[in-house]
């Protein structure tokens, strides 16, 4: 692994990565074709939705260095995003660092590893998404990468792609394809109050949807219940 910390990677536009923090992330998952999501990482916080930018970092198992680090990389609407090189539980993210990426404008992190002063985190309003929870200490003496791509939950993050995370998990939207993925996620948006209203009116979903008759090409029939009209 390459020992670098990579400078000023290219972020979308802001008002692009705004917009997706009005947006669910399964809305922006199905959107994209079911691409994209993280479920591996859980919120410490209920209730909180965020939208930014991907500060990354590779760093090693037990070792926050690369962390102290990183803080300097970010800025305003960024989101930390943290793996190891190899899996880790260790405690390595807690409410000191999120007081210093808070001061700098950052909306949140991802930890693939371990936090923990969950609860200062929450009182502070600071949102995390975490593999685990945990009070075991680190080291800061192994040098990692920042900015480069990694992998967390089976996805590639890239620095300056967009993270969309919240109480339901964790979605990847590629730097290259916010500005697409964003107009399917409206066009969803759109769809989805409209059968919103329509279950409102009383609709069915096997109506709605057309599922009647992929119900009888299934061989699904309909009879009474032999009870029904016992009094």
């Amino acid at each position: 692994m390459e020992t670098v910390i990579l400078t000023d990677p290219p972020r979308p536009a802001r008002e692009t990565v705004e917009a997706f923090s009005t947006i669910g992330v399964a809305t922006v998952h199905e959107a994209m074709g079911r691409t994209g999501s993280i479920s591996a990482l859980r919120p410490i916080q209920q209730g909180a939705r965020i939208a930014g930018t991907a500060v990354t970092v590779m760093s090693w198992p037990g070792d926050n260095l690369m962390i102290h680090a990183a803080i300097e990389q970010c800025g305003p609407g960024d989101i930390l995003v943290v793996t190891t090189r190899e899996p880790s539980s260790h405690g390595m993210f807690g409410e000191l660092f999120a007081t210093g990426l808070q001061r700098r404008g950052v909306v949140g992190a991802l930890i693939d590893a371990g936090a923990r002063d969950t609860q200062e985190m929450r009182d502070m309003g600071f949102p995390v998404w975490s593999r685990h929870v945990n009070v075991m200490g680190t080291v800061k003496s192994t040098p990692g990468a920042i900015n480069v791509p990694i992998v967390v939950g089976g996805q590639v993050i890239d620095a300056g792609d967009i993270i969309v995370a919240d109480d339901d998990g964790i979605v990847v939207v590629p730097r290259a394809t916010a500005d697409d993925a964003l107009a399917r996620s409206r066009a969803r948006l759109a769809k989805e109050e409209a059968t919103r209203e329509a279950f409102v009116g009383g609709e069915l979903g096997l109506d709605r949807y057309g599922m009647r008759p992929v119900l009888a090409d299934l061989g699904v029939t309909y009879r009474r219940h032999p009870e029904a009209d016992a009094s």
